[in-house]
């Protein structure tokens, strides 16, 4: 038996077990995570969005009968519909390439080429290891080149890659990569602050604690270009 978290993500890191020989006891609370791409079956998508919802709606209320509730009662009746819903069309909606969205580059005609940084973006995701939600904000920056993007789609990025199970680090790291394959350029910087329910409403119950990922690339990596970043958030 591994004796602390930290012992867990070293020898992940080190590459030395993998997390297959781990049970989820010894994995815990940890942020451990097997790569940048979410987790999903080749198959993931050949049912409609009606036949998951169907499916889950069974599934849920079996859940609710087995934890001795009453779905006869008129305020819980619906509920297995309604989960079955929230979860496809709404919180794991990021989860179907579908719903992807459409970025819409334009000429940088103004001929910017210094920071720029959307930041305090908002968004709820959900711990893949506990499926509670996670609640934070996400700054973004990138200095362009050529081409621009919207301002409101890298709103949307972020809100994309946060409705599906997730791990913060991953979310971290696939709102980066997309924004560097979007705009072609290294020059991109993701800071994400969050609380994650798996760690205030159970196990520890620490409800004053936070947890901040970032990635840095290109210029970012300059320290006097990353403070300046750091600067805007204040």
């Amino acid at each position: 038996m591994l004796e602390t978290q930290t012992d867990v993500s070293e020898l992940i890191r080190g590459n030395k077990i993998r997390l297959t020989e781990l049970s989820s006891d010894e994995i815990g609370d940890d942020h451990l995570y097997t790569g940048i791409d979410t987790p999903l079956r080749k198959d993931a998508f050949l049912l409609s969005d009606k036949e998951k919802m169907d499916k889950i709606a069974y599934h849920f209320g079996e859940i609710m009968h087995t934890l001795g509730l009453d779905l006869t009662d008129d305020s819980l009746k619906g509920t297995p519909a309604r989960v079955a819903k929230m979860y496809v069309q709404e919180i794991f909606s990021g989860l179907n390439p579908a719903n992807k969205p459409k970025i819409t580059l334009f000429d940088n005609k103004y001929k910017y080429h210094q920071m720029l940084v959307e930041k305090d973006i908002s968004f709820y995701s959900n711990c893949e290891h506990h499926f509670v939600p996670i609640i934070g904000k996400a700054h973004v920056a990138y200095i362009g080149k050529d081409k621009v993007i919207g301002l409101s789609k890298l709103n949307r990025i972020v809100q994309h890659y946060a409705k599906r199970p997730q791990v913060q680090e991953r979310m971290t790291m696939q709102i980066a990569e997309e924004l560097k394959n979007t705009l072609q350029t290294e020059n991109i910087a993701v800071i994400i602050e969050a609380k994650h329910l798996c760690v205030s409403s159970r196990g520890v119950s620490d409800n004053d604690s936070s947890t901040v990922t970032s990635f840095y690339g290109g210029k970012f990596l300059n320290e006097n270009t990353k403070q300046e970043f750091l600067r805007y958030l204040s």
